[in-house]
């Protein structure tokens, strides 16, 4: 006699919960596209100021706080007057730096920017005699021609020059001999000290006097002074 197999009953193995399935595909998910909006950010808001990646990168190298000559700035108040002078300070790095000939860094008898990079830049609240000539209140770019003996100061409101050149902030391009000494608003010579040791990097300082203060210049060996007081009213 034959006896029936009875089938005992399947039972349904649970399957995961829905949401947890989804909890779990959402947390892989999220860090992708966070990223995702980051970079979506960081071009809108490069396309917002008109700038490639690559235009930043320029920007960045252009750092003045990373430059091999670091911006120097001195300070002095002279009479009622504030001033300011903002310049580039290179160093010596084993070069001769002031002579007669093209293998110093700054010949002699040639327009020098009085420092790096952008030309030096001196600015005053109220008007100032320097070296004898009366200037209204304002700023002016420092231009010097060194000599063995004497240095020829020329001010300047031609602002914003790289040397005697200028360089298109945009473009890159640079237009050599911009400078025009006919625009020159003072042009005077002063005397030229040696210092007991050498200064390095180029330094300008301001120094009290009896009658205002000088602007003094110090690099390697050279010193040179400008003298300022107060004008008149």
């Amino acid at each position: 006699m034959r006896t029936a197999l009875r089938r005992s009953p399947s039972v349904a193995r649970p399957s995961a919960p829905p949401s947890f399935a989804r909890r779990g595909r959402r947390r892989a998910t999220a860090p992708l596209r966070s990223c995702a909006l980051v970079v979506v950010a960081a071009a809108l808001a490069l396309a917002g100021l008109g700038l490639s990646p690559g235009a930043v990168a320029a920007q960045e190298e252009e750092d003045p706080a990373r430059r091999p000559s670091p911006i120097g700035i001195a300070k002095a108040e002279i009479g009622d007057a504030y001033v300011k002078v903002t310049y580039g300070r290179p160093y010596v790095r084993g070069r001769a730096i002031f002579g007669a000939d093209t293998t110093h860094l700054v010949p002699f008898d040639r327009v020098w920017r009085t420092g790096a990079n952008e030309a030096t830049e001196i600015t005053f609240t109220r008007p100032l005699v320097v070296n004898g000539t009366r200037l209204d209140a304002g700023t002016y770019a420092i231009f010097t021609v060194p000599g063995a003996e004497r240095w020829e100061v020329r001010l300047s409101p031609q602002l914003g020059l790289d040397g005697t050149g200028w360089l298109d902030p945009v473009t890159g391009e640079f237009t050599a001999d911009v400078y025009d000494a006919s625009r020159d608003v003072a042009v005077f010579t002063v005397p030229v000290h040696e210092t007991e040791e050498v200064v390095d990097p180029l330094t300008l300082v301001f120094e009290p006097t009896s009658t205002g203060a000088d602007l003094v210049l110090r690099w390697e060996r050279t010193e040179v002074r400008i003298p300022m007081e107060p004008a008149a009213p």
